[in-house]
């Protein structure tokens, strides 16, 4: 589908006042109310697979454009450092101040960046986001009350043969997402690395 024009404008406007050059956008529709997104410098672009849910999707093109303005770590060098910055308090400041600039209540931002990334939090209470501490708090109750699970087996060890997923790497015999180091390590073998998928079985009595 074509990018709508609230969007082409948002991404103009950000970039307008932070100085830098727009990356290009790429718009495509998913199913369900929630929407995703990648930054990818290295090719100039932000990609946004959106929801149903326009508060989401508006959350969602700024994050990426937290990410887009997010300076880069120093010291980085070859292809590393064209990596986006992970999700640290210097993104966060970057991405709380777009959220309440660009029409996104507080309460808004919280819920749904925290149900993505519940360290945000953390990181919106150091910058006096209101509401925040509360949240932080809920999510602290939420985890202590929560019953213990057992673990079982979902698929036994069986050698991991890499796969495409979309934009993500996976096993292709369990189908778990391989990122990170462990995709760095499995790339590198001389043989297939191995490994189980567990799965939670319920509380424990």
């Amino acid at each position: 589908m074509s990018t709508p024009a609230w969007a082409e404008s948002l991404v103009e406007v950000v970039c307008a006042d932070a100085g830098v050059a727009p990356p290009r956008l790429s718009w495509r529709r998913r199913q369900g109310d929630h929407s995703t997104g990648v930054a990818r410098r290295h090719d100039g672009t932000i990609a946004v697979r959106a929801g149903a849910d326009p508060i989401d999707q508006r959350l969602t093109l700024l994050h990426e454009l937290a990410h887009w303005l997010t300076p880069m770590p120093a010291g980085r060098s070859g292809r590393r450092r064209r990596r986006v910055p992970h999700h640290d308090l210097a993104f966060y400041r970057i991405a709380f101040d777009l959220y309440r600039r660009h029409g996104l209540a507080d309460a808004d931002a919280l819920r749904l960046e925290s149900a993505r990334y519940p360290s945000s939090l953390r990181h919106a209470v150091v910058l006096g986001i209101a509401g925040a501490r509360e949240a932080l708090i809920d999510r602290w109750a939420t985890l202590r009350a929560r019953p213990t699970r057992r673990w079982r087996v979902l698929v036994p060890e069986h050698a991991v043969r890499l796969a495409r997923d979309g934009r993500w790497h996976v096993c292709s015999t369990c189908g778990q997402r391989i990122v990170g180091s462990n995709l760095s390590r499995m790339r590198g073998a001389r043989r297939p690395l191995r490994h189980v998928l567990m799965g939670a079985e319920g509380a424990a009595s």
